[in-house]
Order: C-alpha cells, then structure tokens, then sequence
C-alpha cells in the first residue's frame, strides 16, 4: 500500500517540477544550487508525503515551503562554513540571465529589474517572488513562510518601496489620480 500512495505522489510531483525549479533559480541565484536545492526537495517531499501532506492542502505550496526551508538551512550552513572567510552576501550571488527579448534596450531593461529584485533583502524577496511572480495569495505566501499574513504583506510593501526609489517612482496615494487618468 505505501509503494501505491508514494507512486501516485511521484505522479503529483512530477508536472510541478519546473514551477519548483524556476523557484529556486530565483531564490539561490545559480543553477547548480537550485538544481540541488529542488533535488533535496523531491527527496524530502517523498519521505515524508505520508506523514505530511494532508489531503486538504495543495501540494505545491507544501513544496515551495520545503525549497525555501531547505534553502534557509543551506544558507545557516554556508554561514558557519564561511565564518572565518568572507560573510555570506547576496551580493556575492551569480546574476541570473533573464533576458525575454533579443532587444539590447529591453534586455538591460529587464536586467535592471531582476539586479534590483536581488538586491532586496532575502525576506522581501522571497516574499515578492512567491506573490508577484509565482502568482500565491498572501495567505499562501504566509502558510509557505510560516509566517502570519501581515508579516507577508509588510515585506511587500517595503520591497516595493525599496524598488520604487531605486527606479524613482513614487506610490499613487488613495484618491488621487496618475496621470492621465480622471479622478472618481
């Protein structure tokens, strides 16, 4: 009966292993560091599946936790390994080419974008990663960061804060208009 449940898990898996490893790509910076990082997960996920995962909850959100999980402890780890070198930096991370045009215009465009996304702090982010991009509600970004839904959405305010003076825009208050549009 085990072997049954872990195969129809494995068939689960599977179909969501490219949303997990664009994650991790995201989250580490570098692709042999996401490719292991979604590796552990899988082998994770199929351990403790029976245990773990609850009919009633979506399996990809409990994947996404155990990436940003083990990922967090991979960081705790390089940090004790690098204690008498160099401190861990997110700076120190390998940029990721995301280039969705051949245009040389667009292409900075776009890597100034994603520069700036790296360069927020890990929680925000992380937290702009899960909502903006991966497209999860704040209550699922929160149950994947096991952190409360107000904690989420405070990383993204000051995410999107931190981005908005780094391209100079400033936040449209409630009632008023942007340009160009007609207030109601």
């Amino acid at each position: 009966m085990q072997f049954e449940h872990d195969s129809g898990f494995a068939r689960l898996l599977l179909p969501m292993l490219p949303k997990l490893w664009t994650f991790a790509l995201r989250l580490t910076g570098d692709r042999h560091d996401a490719e292991d990082l979604v590796q552990r997960a899988c082998v994770r996920a199929l351990e403790r599946a029976d245990a773990q995962l609850r009919p009633d909850s979506a399996p990809l959100n409990w994947l996404y936790s155990i990436v940003h999980s083990l990922w967090l402890n991979e960081l705790r780890a390089r940090n004790v390994r690098n204690r008498g070198g160099v401190a861990w930096d997110d700076a120190l991370l390998e940029n990721i080419a995301d280039s969705v045009s051949g245009l040389p215009d667009e292409h900075v465009g776009h890597r100034q974008i994603v520069d700036a996304v790296e360069r927020l702090p890990a929680p925000q982010r992380v937290a702009l990663l899960l909502v903006a991009v991966e497209g999860f509600s704040y209550r699922e970004a929160a149950q994947i960061l096991d952190v409360p839904v107000a904690t989420v959405m405070g990383r993204l305010s000051a995410a999107r804060q931190r981005l908005g003076v780094q391209f100079d825009v400033t936040p449209r208050r409630r009632g008023t208009a942007a340009i160009g549009e007609t207030p109601t």
